[in-house]
C-alpha cells in the first residue's frame, strides 16, 4: 500500500486492473485502517477516473453475494448520497410508490454516512430486518412487490470500510459505487448523483451496459430531482433538462424537503407521505422522482408517469406495499 499511496500522492492514477486488485485486497483485510483511510482521502481530494471507478465496481461485483431475481423485471432507485443536503428519504419513498404502481423494485441501500438518515436507517427503524437469503428476498418481491438489500451484507469490502467511512463522515468513492453494485443487477435503474462531473462519468459507464437507465442531478447540488431547481437527466435516449414546471409543479424551497435532525423525524415524514398525509412539497418531490423511474420503464410521456405516481399514493397502494413488506418481517 505504501507504494500505491506514494504514486497517488504524486497525482498518478490507477489503471483498471490495479484499482480492481486494490479493492479485492481491501475486502480481504490486507491493509490496516490508517492505510485505507489515506487511500479513501486521496479520491476526496482529486476525484476518481473512469478506469478507477470501473475497476472498483468490478471488484465489488466479483466478490459480492449475488441475488438471482430472474423472472422479475426489477428497477432500483438509488442515489449516491454525499450531496450534504439532508433531505428526507426521497428515493426510498419513491421506491414504494413505484412498487405501488405495479413495478417490481429491488432496492439497494446503506446507512447514511454524510446524512442523518440513509435508506437502511429509516427502514430498519420502521421494522425492516436486513437479510441476504435469496428465497426470502424473492418472496418479498413476489408478495410485496419490493425487497431491500442492505449493502454490507452483500459486499465484503463495504463491510470492511464501514467503520472508516463513519469516522471520516464525508462522501468517498464508495458513495459513487453504491448504485452501480446492486447484487441483483436490475434491468432498470434510476441513479441520483451529487455532481455534474459524476453524472457524465456514470453516463459513459452505463452506456456500456444493457440497462435502461436515467441518471439525475439537481443543478443546485441535489442527488435527486429536488424541484428546487432544474434537473439534468442522462438516459439511454440522451440528455435533457427538466424544470419543476415540466412536472406541473412550482419551484420548491430547500427547507420544504428537509429531512429533520434525527432518524425518527425522517421516519415520521416517511410514513406521513406514504399514507397521504405529507406536506404538498414532500409529496410533489416524491411524485417527480417516481415519475422519472416509471418513465424509464414504460417509455411514456412524463405526464402519464406523473399520473401513475399520483394514483399509487392516492389509492394507498404505495402504503399497502410498505405495510405488506413490514408484515413479512414477522
Amino acid at each position: 500500500m505504501k507504494r500505491i499511496l506514494d504514486a497517488l500522492y504524486r497525482q498518478q492514477k490507477l489503471g483498471y486492473e490495479e484499482a480492481r486488485e486494490i479493492l479485492i485486497n481491501i475486502a480481504q483485510g490486507k491493509y490496516n485502517h490508517s492505510q485505507i483511510a489515506s487511500f479513501l482521502t486521496v479520491f476526496m481530494m482529486r476525484g476518481v477516473s473512469v478506469d478507477e471507478l470501473t475497476g472498483f465496481r468490478d471488484a465489488l461485483m466479483e466478490l459480492c453475494l449475488r441475488i438471482d431475481l430472474d423472472g422479475y423485471d426489477t428497477i432500483d432507485l438509488c442515489g449516491t448520497g454525499g450531496d450534504e443536503k439532508n433531505t428526507f428519504n426521497i428515493s426510498t419513498l419513491a421506491s414504494f410508490v413505484v412498487a405501488g404502481a405495479g413495478v417490481k423494485v429491488a432496492k439497494h441501500g446503506n446507512y447514511g454516512v454524510s446524512s442523518i438518515s440513509g435508506s437502511s436507517n429509516v427502514l430498519e427503524y420502521l421494522g425492516y430486518r436486513f437479510k441476504s437469503d435469496q428465497n426470502i428476498l424473492r418472496k418479498e418481491i413476489e408478495l410485496a412487490g419490493i425487497c431491500f438489500m442492505h449493502a454490507p451484507l452483500f459486499h465484503p469490502a463495504m463491510k470492511t470500510v464501514a467503520p472508516i467511512r463513519r469516522d471520516l463522515g464525508v462522501k468517498t468513492f464508495f458513495n459513487m459505487l453504491g448504485p452501480m453494485v446492486n447484487p441483483s443487477s436490475p434491468k432498470f435503474q434510476i441513479v441520483g448523483v451529487f455532481s455534474l462531473e459524476l453524472a457524465r462519468m456514470y453516463q459513459y459507464i452505463y452506456q456500456q451496459t444493457n440497462k435502461n437507465y436515467a441518471i439525475i442531478f439537481g443543478l443546485d447540488g441535489y442527488d435527486e430531482c429536488s424541484l428546487t431547481s432544474a434537473t439534468k437527466v442522462f438516459s439511454n435516449h440522451g440528455e435533457y433538462l427538466l424544470s419543476p414546471e415540466d412536472f406541473r409543479f412550482s419551484k420548491l424551497l430547500q427547507e420544504e424537503i428537509y429531512g429533520g435532525d434525527s432518524i425518527k423525524s425522517s421516519a415520521d415524514i416517511f410514513i406521513k407521505v406514504l399514507s397521504g398525509e405529507g406536506t404538498q412539497p414532500q409529496e410533489q418531490v416524491v411524485i417527480a422522482n417516481t415519475a422519472l423511474a416509471l418513465q424509464c420503464i414504460f417509455e411514456e410521456p412524463l405526464s402519464e408517469s406523473i399520473a401513475r405516481a399520483k394514483e399509487s399514493i392516492l389509492s394507498k397502494k404505495a402504503f399497502q406495499t410498505f405495510q405488506t413488506l413490514i408484515q413479512l418481517q414477522q
